[in-house]
């Protein structure tokens, strides 16, 4: 366990929201297997999909299996890493087979949580112990409890920054862009962008709200016909990325970057900083001891903005376990998930932020608490228009959280294409204009 820190203020609650679209499959009625609670009258064989292959592969869901079988003995677990989660489960997902278990990929829309997933209860209920609960709920009831919570940032190399001379923390796009100027005079990567993997470029949506310290930023984006105008939040980040690109601050060839590969690189010093959630701040303090490096050489910076002198993260729920509305086991199921958040020290060990309410600020987001952050949660949609903000988006054909949406920018900026970054900030708003219009 990580010792308890001050913790630092959060300005609102529930998580950032997900989007897009998944074609609905059969509808759910259940209870989420809440009945009894007794390891002695729950059974069954439950299979766990999971994003985290490395603690599929290093044996680390091992230990977890053992402990929970141990606590329920008439039930088995086991786990299945899938390395492209976001894609191979939104495709399971046509069918009934994809786990007891799972993470609610984030292109499930609220409205489409019934289809796919048990309610596990009312929220207002659940959130007596839970935290980052409303990114994944619908008509008053859950569909899903986050793993860890995460904020978001940027990862980085400390001894390069220091050997480039950098001895203050950016806090405006200005000084990060000269930052990356005197990284790479070092020889160092300055900003890797994981363009080929895709999904770390969409890391970069999850800022949004941090820029404008405001928890209702994303219910905003759904009565505003320009997100992407000078000074939104969107412009600043996108405008960051597409000139980090340009300038030439990021890898020579997008297109052969690895993520496994760029952890150990930024271990090295051979990369110097990529914007992650808080999640990866432990693999990457791993990825340095695993390169004969002491682990506190890695860093965690915020987004280079702040408001009236303030710096402010976003902070959200990671990927929310939810059971199959399919499973034939949904009592076990619910104990491996409520197991899994309560006893199995899981957020401690990743050095996240704990889903329960009372849950230690972890010793991983000290450079934060040092700095003062301050977290901002973004609010859900009022009552019936929790979906809205994903249907624009759907309607506009943009993906928010899908990695085209910034592969464009990153092309754009190396001058893979023709479009400037203006033309893509004026299609940006008149398609979103125009979806607007339509939903209405």
């Amino acid at each position: 366990m990580f010792p308890h820190t001050r913790r630092t203020r959060i300005v609102a609650a529930t998580a950032i929201a997900s989007l897009i679209g998944l074609t609905a499959a059969c509808s759910s009625s259940g209870d989420g297997g809440s009945g009894s609670t007794d390891p002695e009258v729950i059974s069954g064989d439950i299979t766990v999909l999971t994003w985290r292959t490395d603690l599929v592969e290093d044996g680390t869901f091992d230990g977890y299996k053992a402990a929970f079988e141990k606590a329920y003995p008439d039930v088995t677990v086991e786990f299945e890493g899938i390395t492209d989660y976001e894609g191979e489960v939104r495709t399971r997902m046509n069918t009934k087979e994809y786990g007891d278990v799972l993470g609610i990929p984030n292109t499930v829309t609220p409205a489409q949580l019934p289809d796919f997933f048990e309610p596990l209860g009312k929220v207002d209920e659940l959130e007596k112990t839970y935290r980052f609960l409303r990114d994944k709920t619908y008509d008053g009831l859950s569909y899903g409890i986050p793993v860890v919570g995460n904020t978001q940032g940027i990862v980085y190399n400390k001894t390069v920054w220091k050997e480039a001379g950098i001895t203050e923390v950016p806090t405006t796009s200005e000084e990060f862009l000269a930052d990356l100027a005197l990284v790479k005079a070092t020889g160092s990567i300055p900003l890797y962008t994981n363009y080929k993997d895709g999904w770390p470029l969409t890391q970069w949506e999850s800022h949004r709200g941090s820029i404008s310290a405001d928890p209702e930023y994303q219910n905003k984006m759904t009565v505003s016909d320009a997100p992407w105008a000078e000074g939104t939040d969107h412009f600043v980040i996108d405008s960051l990325l597409w000139d980090s690109v340009n300038q030439g601050y990021t890898e020579a060839d997008p297109t052969s970057t690895n993520w496994e590969e760029s952890k150990a690189l930024l271990a090295t010093g051979d990369i110097s900083a990529m914007a992650l959630g808080s999640w990866a701040i432990s693999q990457m303090q791993q990825a340095a001891t695993d390169a004969g490096q002491d682990a506190s050489i890695i860093g965690y910076m915020p987004f280079p903005h702040q408001t009236d002198g303030q710096f402010y993260a976003s902070v959200g729920g990671d990927y929310n376990q939810a059971i199959n509305v399919n499973s034939t086991h949904k009592a076990a199921a619910r104990a491996w998930i409520d197991w899994f958040n309560t006893e199995s020290g899981f957020a401690e060990a990743q050095g996240g932020l704990s889903p329960l309410k009372d849950g230690p600020t972890p010793s991983t987001l000290v450079d934060f608490e040092t700095l003062g952050v301050e977290y901002v949660a973004q609010n859900p949609g009022v009552e019936g228009e929790e979906s809205l903000l994903n249907d624009i988006d759907n309607e506009a054909e943009i993906g928010l959280f899908a990695p085209e949406y910034r592969q464009r920018l990153v092309d754009s900026a190396r001058g893979a294409t023709d479009e400037t970054k203006e033309q893509i900030f004026d299609d940006l708003n008149a398609r979103w204009a125009a979806a607007r219009a339509s939903i209405g």
